[in-house]
C-alpha cells in the first residue's frame, strides 16, 4: 500500500449541509482511507493510490458540485 495524502481547496462550500454533502460524495471511493472537510472549502485526504487515482477524487468532487481551485505554483 503506498498511502498518498494531499490538502485541496474547492469552491462551493457554504455551510455545514455543503460539507456533509462534501463527505457523501467522497463515501465509498475504495482506496480513500480518511477525508475531512471544513468550512473553508479545505479537503484533507488520505488515500491508497494503488487503488484509488487523485483524479478519481477530483472527478468525484466535481460531479457533487466542487470545483477544485487551481494548483498555484
Amino acid at each position: 500500500m503506498s498511502l498518498q495524502t494531499d490538502t485541496i481547496q474547492v469552491t462551493g462550500v457554504r455551510c455545514e449541509r455543503c460539507v456533509m454533502r462534501l463527505g457523501s460524495s467522497l463515501r465509498g471511493l475504495d482506496g480513500l482511507e480518511a477525508a475531512n472537510a471544513n468550512l473553508m472549502g479545505q479537503v484533507t485526504l488520505a488515500w491508497d493510490d494503488e487503488r484509488l487515482a487523485r483524479a478519481d477524487i477530483l472527478a468525484a468532487l466535481r460531479r457533487a458540485g466542487f470545483e477544485p481551485a487551481p494548483v498555484l505554483e
